[in-house]
């Protein structure tokens, strides 16, 4: 299982690398009225340079992609019910997603700009799980169908 949890880890630090870019271009899109926007302006503030803030915000990117992947071993764990499985993962990605977002400037350094992020990241979780859940439930549903008409 380590073995598995460092692979995925590994496959999954340019995967967030990639996400991150690409939610990026999405933002530059969206609000940057022709201009890119490679991190939030007080990132480049905060250290100094926007290469250097690239830089950082890469990194934590790609140590986002690495957690979610790493922790995604969790929903192999079958002697664990859904809702366990579900806590820790929520568990795991929280204490990641939360304190990458501090230091990536992604959230206000106030107590409402953290439940704020927080809330969203809440969310998002809840929203991406009920869609996965509806869609393993119909896989599962499918393919016991398949086994009772080869009875």
């Amino acid at each position: 299982m380590k073995k598995q949890i460092l692979l995925r880890g590994l496959l999954g630090f340019p995967l967030g690398i990639a996400i991150g870019y690409i939610i990026t271009i999405i933002i530059s899109l969206g609000f940057g009225q022709g201009y890119y926007y490679p991190c939030v302006p007080s990132l480049i503030e905060t250290v100094g340079s926007e290469i250097g803030a690239v830089v950082l915000q890469t990194l934590l990117n790609g140590l986002l992609g690495a957690s979610f992947a790493s922790a995604s071993i969790i929903w192999e764990i079958e002697n664990l019910s859904i809702a366990k499985q579900t806590g820790i993962y929520f568990f795991i990605t929280s204490i990641t997603m939360l304190p990458i977002a501090y230091f990536a400037e992604w959230m206000e350094h106030t107590l409402i700009g953290f439940l704020l992020y927080f809330g969203i990241f809440v969310a998002i979780f809840i929203i991406i799980w009920i869609i996965q859940y509806c869609f393993w439930k119909r896989k599962i549903q499918s393919l016991n169908k398949k086994i009772d008409n080869d009875k």
